[in-house]
């Protein structure tokens, strides 16, 4: 395993996305602030999608344009398309992801396009970072299984997550989108695309479902992998999954993490803190148990 691992804090827009409670735009100013202070080095600010289709971030522009940017922490956002590129750019972006699945039926059902006909919407988002030095990052979702059509074969997975990395993606995060998979197949899942994208340019994102997401990050640590994705306060959830608990959360990775004496660079009180404030906000308790503990303590 490797001695420092980079957590990719996903909260403010993978966990907010999924949230039902509106959180005003001064609160996620705050979010992302308060991540900033915590040590982390990558907070995904916010996703740059049509209001019509994600409400929660209708206010991406003047997200990302409020928040105090640190200089030592990378802050990209989502874009889908051309349109979403020219909103971020606008207000200084300088670090985007693109979005597809490795399901074919998840794509169609969600964003009515094939595997392909994704991957050649995002070409010219790839060409204009190129171009604009902006750096990009890559998610492949459905990886373990898929709400639609259940298993996903090994061979879309690996196809999609080559393809992302040749179109220029510095990093491909590997997505368990319903929270279905356990430590073995996680662990195949990630040596199959391994193969064909080297392990430091891999990391992993795991919904905590059935529970199987700090097994399944641990699996995919013993491999070498060294950059987890979470979301703070266990935020999110899955639309298209009934019953998902939301990603996993950030403060139960890093404790984990710290545990087995791999450094991350997080001050873990005041992320949990962070989280149990984002909570409140919620209206609810914090998902993570390690900030419920050391509420207690």
């Amino acid at each position: 395993m490797k001695s420092f691992v980079r957590i990719v804090e996903v909260g403010p827009r993978d966990g907010l996305q999924n949230e039902k409670t509106q959180i005003a735009t001064a609160d996620k100013i705050a979010l992302i602030d308060r991540l900033s202070a915590t040590g982390l080095r990558s907070i995904e600010a916010t996703s740059f999608v049509s209001p019509k289709w994600v409400p929660q971030l209708a206010d991406a522009a003047e997200v990302f344009a409020g928040i105090a940017r640190q200089p030592e922490v990378r802050y990209p956002v989502l874009v889908p398309n051309e349109q979403g590129y020219e909103r971020a750019r606008a207000v200084g972006v300088e670090e985007i992801a693109v979005f597809t699945a490795a399901s074919e039926a998840f794509n169609q059902k969600n964003i009515n396009a094939s595997i392909d006909e994704s991957l050649q919407r995002f070409a010219p988002v790839m060409q204009r970072a190129s171009a604009d030095g902006v750096a990009v990052r890559g998610y492949v979702s459905t990886v373990l299984g898929c709400p639609y059509q259940g298993d996903v074969p090994l061979t879309d997975v690996v196809r999609v997550a080559r393809a992302l990395h040749e179109m220029g993606c510095y990093e491909i995060s590997l997505g368990d989108t319903i929270g279905v998979g356990t430590p073995a197949k996680a662990r195949a899942m990630l040596l199959a695309v391994a193969q064909e994208v080297p392990i430091s340019a891999l990391a992993v994102h795991f919904h905590d479902t059935y529970g199987q997401a700090l097994a399944n990050i641990l699996a995919c640590l013993e491999e070498g992998v060294a950059v987890v994705d979470s979301a703070v306060s266990g935020t999110g959830g899955c639309p298209y999954a009934k019953g998902a608990s939301g990603n996993v959360a950030s403060e139960d990775v890093v404790y984990m993490l710290h545990g087995l004496g791999i450094e991350t660079g997080i001050d873990l009180p005041k992320l949990a803190e962070t989280g149990r404030w984002l909570a409140g906000l919620l209206g609810r308790e914090t998902g993570s148990k390690v900030g419920k503990a050391l509420a207690a303590s």
